[in-house]
């Protein structure tokens, strides 16, 4: 059953005008949380609220390129101006620019596609949680989601019999690791506060990153970062799940 009556809960998806942030964006709202579409791009942004406003739910865009330092500080002004708070921070916007996904380029990746891969996928998601992190300390039951991808577990990359054995996109899935060591640092400093820090791997989902040949739809591939992100109390913090079962680190 949908809600569309407000919780009071606050949430922020970055990368949430299409995809797989447009649909937990969904999600969340359908949970009766207020969600703030977050995008490089106004307008599409806007556009996205709009469709979530129209079907009753409550939606606001918001201006934010997460490699934008002073965006990033105006965000956290407007949110501790408009709401006092933030309770859901979902950490989506990222890239891949390896050539492919069933490659083996490490020997052989440049080192400013790593960079580029790192400063989106890495560093701008850890000041973007940094920089939040006092607002999400204000709400009573804070959380925290990292979308990470099974494509960063060194357990399944180093098992021959493993799905992903032969999916080596080095800058991408090294990105997708320091994502996951994040969690595990920042929920370790935040074991005795509310706030719950989990990475989440939504499944190989059709979108544009996934490509064409993914086996999910986005609404299913929403549902791991959704149900991160409105954790019960005693729900776990420090994990990496899908749909609700560990995956390897």
């Amino acid at each position: 059953m949908v809600n569309n009556e407000s919780n009071g809960k606050i949430a922020l998806i970055t990368g949430a005008n299409k995809g797989l942030g447009f649909e937990m964006s969904r999600q969340l709202a359908q949970h009766g949380l207020t969600v703030l579409i977050a995008g490089r791009n106004l307008q599409a942004a806007q556009t996205a609220a709009t469709t979530l406003q129209n079907e009753g739910l409550l939606a606001e865009a918001i201006a934010l390129d997460i490699n934008n330092s002073s965006q990033i500080q105006e965000v956290v002004q407007y949110i501790g101006d408009r709401f006092g708070k933030l309770d859901v921070l979902i950490n989506n916007a990222g890239v891949i620019l390896d050539e492919g996904w069933i490659i083996s380029n490490a020997s052989y990746i440049s080192l400013d596609i790593i960079r580029k891969t790192f400063e989106t996928n890495f560093f701008a998601l850890v000041e973007v949680t940094q920089t939040l992190l006092p607002l999400i300390l204000k709400s009573q039951s804070g959380r925290i989601v990292n979308m990470a991808s099974i494509e960063g577990s060194l357990t399944l990359h180093a098992d021959p019999n493993s799905p992903i054995y032969d999916a080596k996109p080095f800058a991408y899935n090294a990105s997708k690791a320091a994502v996951n060591s994040f969690t595990v640092h920042l929920a370790h400093e935040l074991r005795n506060t509310p706030v719950k820090v989990n990475s989440a791997h939504p499944g190989w989902v059709k979108t544009e990153l996934g490509g064409e040949g993914a086996m999910m739809d986005i609404s299913e591939g929403a549902k791991t970062g959704v149900q991160l992100a409105i954790l019960p109390d005693d729900g776990p913090s420090g994990g990496f799940f899908h749909l609700g079962e560990p995956v390897p680190w």
